[in-house]
């Protein structure tokens, strides 16, 4: 079969060869980078609706909440009060454990000793002279 292709040939048909493995593996890459983005799209919007309708279940419980609590001879304005208040204090205590989270979070220690050297220090000792 190579009888008579003198090296030259087998090089550029080795070349094509692999030029040709190249394209074929590019374009695999391709459609499965599309079909895997396909996926996380429709995941997300999927995610977004679950996240939509506990929103809106979160506010019919509060309002079940609300007037459950005038059922046991709250006024109703009250029950409602009481409820916001529950919320206003679910909000602070979250406010509070993010903002202990966040506190972690900045330059390594490491970095933050580097930079508090004094300037002296990095100068030479000569002054710069």
């Amino acid at each position: 079969m190579t009888e008579g292709r003198t090296l030259g040939q087998l090089v550029a048909q080795a070349t094509h060869d692999v030029s040709e493995i190249v394209r074929a593996e590019i374009a695999l890459a391709k459609a499965e980078l599309r079909a895997d983005v396909a996926r996380g799209a429709a995941a997300g919007g999927l995610g977004a609706g679950a996240g939509y309708l506990l929103a809106l279940a979160t506010v019919m419980l509060c309002i079940a909440a609300g007037y459950g609590l005038g059922e046991t001879g709250l006024p109703t304005w009250a029950a409602f009060l009481v409820v916001a208040g529950a919320l206003v204090l679910i909000a602070g205590i979250l406010a509070l454990l993010a903002g202990r989270s966040a506190r972690g979070i900045g330059a390594s220690r490491r970095a933050r000793r580097g930079s508090e050297r004094p300037v002296d220090r990095t100068r030479p000792a000569d002054g710069g002279k």
